[in-house]
């Protein structure tokens, strides 16, 4: 993610998140050593989609995967996803996880063929609809 996607990563976010993050805390994610925010884009420059991440230690938490709609069905959030694996590994990282919709059938899929499975549930999590997130994980240490 450069400065330039900023503005089309909030955009999204408020299109596609009931609690959306706001430019200021995306550009502040750039300045965050702990995180890794990658983008995708098309030939002439506009973001199709992003996968923003969060580390500490050997752990590391996805925060926002998205694609825009007509971007879709195309596997790109599938290569964001393991792009963003692939530059984790060498930062030592061994575990990614993250939170979903119980609801969000096409992510937990995409999810579960990369590897990823349930390992608890966090109740009402999300807001505008109260909703459930299923909380799932995966090890990369067998990926390295």
């Amino acid at each position: 993610m450069r400065p330039a996607h900023i503005g089309a990563i909030a955009a999204l976010e408020a299109a596609h998140f009931s609690a959306p993050w706001d430019e200021a805390s995306i550009r502040a994610e750039l300045e965050n050593p702990l995180a890794l925010w990658l983008a995708a884009v098309d030939e002439s420059g506009a973001v199709l989609g992003y996968v923003g991440s969060q580390s500490c230690f050997e752990d590391a938490d996805i925060l926002n995967v998205c694609v825009a709609p007509e971007a879709r069905r195309r596997g790109l959030a599938e290569a964001l996803m393991r792009e963003l694996e692939t530059r984790l590994i060498p930062k030592g990282i061994e575990k990614i996880t993250l939170e979903v919709r119980a609801s969000n059938e096409p992510a937990i899929r995409l999810y579960e063929k990369l590897g990823y499975s349930q390992v608890g549930t966090r109740k009402n999590y999300y807001e505008k609809p109260r909703e459930d997130a299923l909380i799932l994980q995966k090890s990369l240490l067998s990926e390295s």
